[in-house]
């Protein structure tokens, strides 16, 4: 059928049934999830006591970055992201392919680090003792190729399930904030931690806190998944602005009173062991809480991460290879089910990949290099794009924001800030995989006649 099989223009548009409120629902429930979930405890090995500021940091700089989305998507209000704004910014295909590969590849760091959260908090629902290794990893490549299958049979979640999965993850974190303020009016708990640094012997306080906030900015990345709903939205350019503005706004006050409550009843040292931080504050505040459920609300949170992140990731596979800018073979389709069988199988041998040989640190500070790399690209196209005119208003953010934007995340995906190598060795190992299929799909293009064909 031609809807099914063609990619030429005349195909009807998509349906606009997302109103202010399931865009809202779906900006929130899409930024909550793994990154503060399993990496609080993380972010305190490197800050200490002040948790709470690199995730107040890392929300500023999200802030920033929203803004070129909100200009651009209000622009050009069609679903494509990222990869739209640098194609008609820069016009080099090259570049366009590497920032969508990042994004595919940022999805499946994400979906690898949600595995090993579920693992850990798996662990500690049914009072198992998987330790940090071979246990621990077979239960996350359990859970990732059970992913796989889920994704194969072609089990898609419209927005109105994500208020659903919206609402269970959300009533987790505010579990922690009730019992962090239940145990404080109590009197329990430490409240001067809050102030308190934990750096290396020579390192500065300023290293170690844009170190946290390099890895805190996992737990912002979501948003700029919304301007892929612009086509199915409600009138978008006077919706976006103020919804994704406010569901930010949401998150990261949220994720302070989450980070306060949790370095308040739990020392940093001892946030920061294993893979099930927020369990600790919950067991810490309160005794009486049944830690199975809450571990298993755990799970419900970042196995719902890993889910969307795998979709995305192989139909984004998918659509590169239908494109002709990757091998035709990652496109082919199960004729079956209909669903992207080789990009699915190609995308979970890499997350098995990434769950062998890289901890939960790594993992969540490689998605946030990659997508502070992408955010970078987006902040410097939203200021040349300007002298592209449209006919329609839209959403215009002051000139300064978008520089302090690219700067900002320029800053953050750089050495300067304390990363850790391990991100870079292992994105730069997702990225030159990237440019070898892209090498091989330009070779085969050119100099093999006829051997490219649509899949």
């Amino acid at each position: 059928m031609a809807d099914e099989t063609s990619l030429n223009d005349g195909q009807p548009s998509l349906r606009r049934v997302i109103g202010p409120t399931l865009l809202l629902l779906f900006v929130v429930g899409d930024i909550l999830g793994t990154g503060v979930y399993a990496l609080t405890g993380k972010v305190a090995n490197e800050v200490g006591g002040a948790v709470w500021l690199p995730f107040l940091l890392a929300f500023v700089v999200a802030l920033l970055t929203a803004f070129s989305y909100l200009e651009l998507v209000t622009k050009y209000p069609r679903a494509a992201g990222a990869a739209l704004y640098t194609h008609k910014a820069f016009g080099v295909h090259f570049l366009t392919f590497m920032v969508t590969f990042a994004v595919m590849c940022s999805g499946l760091t994400s979906a690898s680090s949600a595995s090993k959260a579920f693992a850990g908090n798996f662990g500690e629902a049914f009072d198992l003792s998987l330790g940090d290794g071979f246990l621990l990893t077979a239960v996350a490549i359990g859970f990732i190729t059970l992913v796989a299958l889920i994704n194969f049979r072609g089990v898609g979640e419209s927005v109105k399930a994500n208020v659903v999965l919206t609402v269970v993850e959300l009533t987790g974190l505010l579990i922690v904030i009730g019992i962090g303020a239940w145990a404080l009016g109590g009197g329990d708990g430490d409240l001067t931690r809050l102030t308190q640094f934990n750096t290396p012997p020579g390192e500065s306080i300023v290293l170690s806190v844009t170190a946290g906030t390099a890895l805190a900015f996992f737990a912002m990345v979501g948003f700029e998944d919304s301007v892929n709903m612009a086509e199915e939205t409600r009138d978008p350019v006077r919706v976006f602005p103020r919804i994704m503005l406010l569901g930010l706004c949401i998150t990261g006050v949220i994720y302070v009173l989450v980070a306060i409550s949790a370095v308040a009843l739990v020392a940093p040292a001892e946030l920061g062991e294993g893979d099930t931080p927020l369990l600790k504050v919950v067991e810490a505040g309160a005794p009486w809480f049944p830690l199975t459920a809450f571990a298993f609300i755990t799970m419900f949170a970042v196995a719902n991460s890993a889910l969307i992140n795998m979709m995305m990731a192989s139909r984004l596979l998918y659509g590169m290879a239908r494109e002709r800018v990757l091998p035709s073979v990652l496109g082919r389709v199960h004729r079956g089910r209909r669903t992207p069988w080789v990009g699915i199988v190609f995308t979970t041998v890499v997350a098995f990949g990434l769950i062998w040989f890289a901890d939960l640190t790594a993992l969540g500070g490689t998605t946030a290099l990659l997508l502070l790399c992408v955010f970078t690209v987006v902040n410097v196209a939203c200021l040349v794009l300007r002298r592209d005119r449209v006919e329609h208003q839209h959403f215009r953010a002051p000139t300064v924001i978008p520089v302090l934007g690219a700067v900002a995340c320029a800053f953050l995906a750089s050495p300067l800030s304390g990363r850790a190598g391990a991100d870079y060795r292992v994105a730069g190992v997702l990225l030159l995989i990237g440019v070898a299929l892209w090498a091989i799909t330009y070779a085969t293009n050119r100099f093999v006649p006829g051997a490219v064909t649509r899949p």
